[in-house]
């Protein structure tokens, strides 16, 4: 396997600012901030990295909810890392990612935001479950993928955003 790369965690302030526009009436950042794990894979054999919820939330059918997770990832050139919601969430409960695939590339690192990744997800049950996460439980799953490049590539501009930022 090849170490192409690193999660760490966004400064406080990067944090809290996210998490207060995601949950205004919350005043739990700090300890939210303290309970931040990087993502880890759960076997040798996993491709994916776990995510977690940075605070507990309930999802009924239909809602949805912008999770700040506290989390950049320096990933290596040619590289980029695809968010998924975790297998058996989206089989128990149809929870889906509300951009379908998260796509976190390389210079989302350098954003003005930190690269702080956000994962925005819906209860899309249609049997009316509903969907009960704890502060520190995995619901998202990361995946890093190699990518080429087409040979009359020309691409030199930069990025300093997030969502939609590079069709500006």
């Amino acid at each position: 396997m090849r170490r192409i790369a690193k999660f760490e965690k966004v400064s406080f302030a990067q944090f809290e600012e996210g998490y207060k526009d995601c949950f205004p009436e919350a005043a739990d950042a700090g300890e939210a901030y303290e309970a931040i794990t990087l993502p880890v894979r759960a076997t040798a054999g996993s491709a994916g990295y776990d995510f977690r919820a940075t605070r507990d939330f309930t999802l009924a059918p239909g809602e949805e909810i912008k999770i700040p997770t506290g989390i950049r990832a320096k990933i290596a050139d040619g590289w980029v890392l695809n968010i998924y919601p975790r297998s058996g969430l989206g089989f128990k409960f149809r929870l889906q990612l509300n951009n379908t695939v998260g796509i976190i590339d390389s210079d989302y690192y350098n954003s003005s935001n930190e690269g702080h990744i956000f994962i925005k997800i819906t209860n899309d049950s249609r049997t009316g479950k509903t969907v009960e996460l704890k502060r520190g439980d995995a619901f998202a799953q990361g995946v890093f993928l190699e990518y080429g490049i087409t040979e009359d590539d020309e691409a030199t501009a930069e990025r300093d955003g997030g969502f939609g930022s590079t069709s500006k």
